[in-house]
């Protein structure tokens, strides 16, 4: 038996290889990131579950109550009404966004002259933030003396004020409407972006083929783009669900407080109840619903790509 034989039937001592210092090194790389994500979100995370189980008010010293506070969130009568608006809301902007932005697409993705214009105007309120982008609306379609009433008036629509806050269909379609403009243009970009993305080679063959402008669009526009779909689609669902600032600026839950969101009735609980541990108990609540949503698209849209 040669030796080098023995050696390597020799058992006991691991073997040891040059990787080893680099991957202490990786290791250094990552660790500034870990603690980024210990400090700003587990830590934060471990405090929200122990507010959670205490009795906490906003100016006094917090006591344990268990379960006390997810119990009670059965008899929280202005949660329970902002999941439904919530869900409502959600709907109606992501199909609206999505209907929208296709034909925004439709109009900017050509080589014509203007497309880049076209491009720009589109993503331009995405710039804004969203509590200005609520103000310019709230200016705007003001009753003393918004342009979007005088606007309505010289057209010869209305003899007055129109009232878009006034009732809460007109104060939805108002945010709503609002939120398609702000947000519209990250979409179309989005979508141009996984757009260009396709062979051209592929329509070329499929039009040599005779296949027809619906038929490109179902077997190689789609098929390509779900990726992009998927993603676009989270964070759509995603935002609406976490809706805050337009409703806070424009609506303040009004009127009658037909159009709380979720995350304003947890601002409602934590700083004007003043009950820190109900706010956290309906935080957590909130976060596992996102994660249990995000987790079904997910394993949805891997399971049609696969």
């Amino acid at each position: 038996m040669t030796s080098s034989a023995a050696t390597t039937s020799r058992p006991g001592k691991p073997r040891t290889t040059h990787r080893t210092g680099w991957q202490y090194v990786g290791q250094l790389f990552v660790l500034p990131l870990a603690i980024i994500v210990i400090v700003l979100f587990l830590a934060p995370l471990a405090i929200l579950f122990f507010m959670s189980t205490q009795s906490w008010p906003l100016l006094g010293q917090p006591t344990s109550n268990g379960v006390e506070n997810f119990a009670a969130i059965a008899e929280n009568e202005l949660f329970l009404g902002a999941i439904t608006f919530t869900l409502i809301y959600t709907v109606l902007t992501t199909v609206l966004i999505f209907g929208v932005s296709f034909i925004l697409v439709a109009i900017s993705n050509t080589p014509r002259r203007g497309a880049k214009f076209y491009r720009t105007a589109f993503f331009l309120p995405y710039v804004v933030g969203t509590a200005a982008a609520a103000l310019i609306w709230l200016a705007a379609v003001n009753d003393t003396n918004g342009i979007a009433n005088h606007i309505l008036e010289v057209l010869g629509f209305t003899d007055g004020p129109w009232g878009f806050l006034s009732t809460p269909e007109k104060a939805l379609f108002t945010t709503v409407t609002l939120v398609v403009w702000k947000f519209i243009g990250f979409q179309v970009i989005v979508l141009l972006v996984g757009l260009q993305s396709v062979p051209a080679e592929l329509y070329e063959a499929a039009r040599m083929d005779g296949a027809r402008a619906w038929q490109r669009l179902r077997y190689i526009t789609l098929p390509f783009l779900r990726p992009t779909l998927g993603l676009l689609l989270i964070l759509s669902i995603t935002g609406s669900l976490l809706a805050f600032d337009q409703f806070q600026v424009l609506t303040k839950g009004g009127p009658d407080r037909s159009t709380v969101t979720l995350v304003m009735a947890i601002y409602d609980t934590a700083f004007r109840q003043f009950s820190l541990g109900k706010a956290a108990a309906l935080s957590i609540v909130l976060l596992v619903a996102l994660v249990l949503l995000n987790g079904i698209q997910m394993l949805v849209l891997r399971k049609k790509e696969d």
